[in-house]
């Protein structure tokens, strides 16, 4: 039998044990919570224009357009991602406005989805 002894803060009692149950609760949840966020904001569809490909190196470089934010009237430099369906490339060309995901892939940001506008 497990005997459960007591530890006084102040005017609380608390059993030993508790306190790393509620610990393991709560990281398990922040867990969770990281994952959801991560994997929702994967998903969502970004805005922009191919400036290059390069079929060889099996990357399109995309530059992405301003948001809708107040204030936002620079010009981003354009990413080059990898593809992870090389029939991509028949697809697009530069100057083309395409929404797409994209998902880092084994350390690279890789394009999963790609529509034309």
């Amino acid at each position: 039998m497990i005997q459960a002894t007591a530890v006084r803060f102040g005017r609380r009692s608390i059993r030993k044990g508790k306190p790393m149950k509620v610990v393991r609760n709560v990281s398990a949840c922040a867990v969770m919570i990281v994952f959801a966020m991560s994997t929702a904001s994967a998903q969502q569809a970004i805005r922009g224009t191919v400036t290059g490909i390069d079929e060889p190196g099996g990357r399109i470089s995309i530059q992405q357009t301003a948001s809708g934010t107040v204030g936002a009237t620079g010009t981003a430099a354009p990413d080059s991602y990898k593809v992870k369906d090389g029939l991509l490339f028949n697809a697009v060309h530069p100057g083309d406005k395409v929404a797409f995901s994209a998902e880092t892939i084994d350390g690279a940001k890789t394009i999963t989805e790609l529509e034309k506008e």
